[in-house]
């Protein structure tokens, strides 16, 4: 599930193909303490809140939504730069990657999911949570990486203004499609 398709590898990958890898690092970087602090937190109990406050999902699924809609809005901003004129843009930050994680339902579930599979019960809570969380970044470093370095080869080789609308557009749009897809889901 981490490499599969979704608002953050779709992000890793406008960003690879933007800013390169070194210069999503900053990106990459919140996504993986997003992902660590997720860990950390269902490890530690969270889920058990979760499950018994049901209207917290609610809540994470709107803020998701929304954020996926403004995620959507700063690629469109970025396709209607003036033809001719480059597309310098703000890269996504650390904030931005942690925030991406925090919000997103998908990563929710896996982290859930993760949890409920394979803690052992009896056992120490705290080292299972910690080796469950290091396996889960561990893993997405390495499932993460070649959705960047994918849109650094691929999306790189096209940086004409008008290809970078175009790119800013289709990136737009399936931030839009996804942020639908959550709130009707």
């Amino acid at each position: 599930m981490i490499i599969s398709p979704g608002p953050g590898n779709t992000l890793l990958a406008a960003a690879g193909g933007r800013y390169g890898v070194r210069g999503s690092l900053p990106f990459w970087a919140g996504f993986e303490t997003g992902n660590l602090a997720l860990c950390a937190l269902y490890g530690l109990g969270l889920g058990g809140t979760l499950h018994e406050y049901p209207q917290i999902h609610a809540v994470l699924k709107w803020a998701g939504a929304c954020y996926l809609l403004y995620l959507a809005w700063r690629f469109f901003r970025a396709s209607s730069a003036p033809a001719g004129q480059p597309q310098a843009g703000e890269p996504l930050g650390f904030q931005d990657g942690f925030m991406c994680v925090a919000l997103n339902p998908k990563i929710h579930s896996m982290i859930i999911l993760m949890f409920a599979l394979f803690l052992t019960p009896g056992a120490s809570l705290a080292s299972q949570a910690s080796q469950l969380s290091a396996a889960f970044v561990v893993l997405g470093v390495f499932c993460h990486f070649p959705w960047i370095y994918g849109g650094q080869v691929i999306l790189g080789r096209f940086n004409s203004p008008r290809a970078r609308r175009i790119q800013s557009v289709v990136f737009g749009a399936s931030m839009l499609a996804v942020a639908a897809y959550v709130a009707l889901s």
